[in-house]
């Protein structure tokens, strides 16, 4: 085994103005033709019973990556333009104290 095959190195990409009714299989289906999806999570508001309008795709190959975030980046989804963007990295939140 290689450190690669060990350790993948996955493109985290972020996707924002999804419609309310689309699930983590709709934001799948979305960009697979662009290569394997190793996972893709759409943000789900419980207290509303549906979609928070973005959520997380999760690909191998950069290169398909950034295919499919320069095709997909402000194209119409249900009348919707989406963002699609490299994620960034969470800033560490401190700890509260109460």
């Amino acid at each position: 085994m290689t450190f690669n095959t060990i350790f993948k190195n996955t493109m985290n990409i972020f996707v924002a103005s999804l419609p309310f009714s689309a699930d983590d299989n709709d934001l799948r289906d979305l960009f697979e033709p662009f290569g394997e999806v190793s996972s893709a999570k759409v943000i789900f508001d419980r207290d509303r019973n549906r979609s928070k309008g973005f959520g997380f795709v999760e690909m191998d190959d950069d290169e398909s990556a950034k295919a499919a975030i320069a095709e997909l980046h402000d194209s119409s989804v249900d009348g919707r333009n989406l963002v699609v963007k490299v994620a960034e990295d969470r800033p560490q939140r401190s700890e509260r104290r109460y």
